[in-house]
């Protein structure tokens, strides 16, 4: 399974962006999709996640009311449309792709078995 996300770039306070994650190699019906972030000298971190089974989704309290998780299956693509951003929201993001993540870490990296490059985001203040 191959993951290629795309859509980053510079933004002002306030923008919008769509990040794209085209997923290939695999039934992308099959598969939990989740977007995570990772500043300079900090960890990665969950920001939005959407589950397979239900198509519940999911954001971390920082980026709800503000950032969306989607899905184009004839696409077998994953968005991430972002609004009013901040500065802080700067970061490589990273599209990542589970078969079986189970419940408890829909937020956690190790939920995920492929990744995607990342896309640099920089929100200007």
């Amino acid at each position: 399974v191959q993951l290629q996300a795309s859509g980053g770039g510079l933004v002002q306070a306030g923008g919008s962006l769509r990040l794209s994650c085209a997923v290939s190699g695999g039934t992308f019906s099959g598969y939990n999709t989740a977007w995570f972030r990772q500043a300079p000298g900090k960890e990665r971190e969950f920001v939005a996640a959407w589950r397979k089974s239900g198509g519940y989704t999911y954001y971390r309290d920082s980026v709800k009311g503000r950032f969306t998780i989607s899905r184009d299956g004839a696409k077998n693509t994953v968005y991430l449309q972002m609004n009013s951003l901040k500065p802080e929201d700067t970061a490589v993001y990273y599209c990542a792709a589970g078969a079986n993540t189970i419940l408890s870490t829909t937020r956690l990296p190790r939920g995920y078995n492929y990744w995607g490059q990342g896309t640099q985001v920089t929100v200007s203040s």
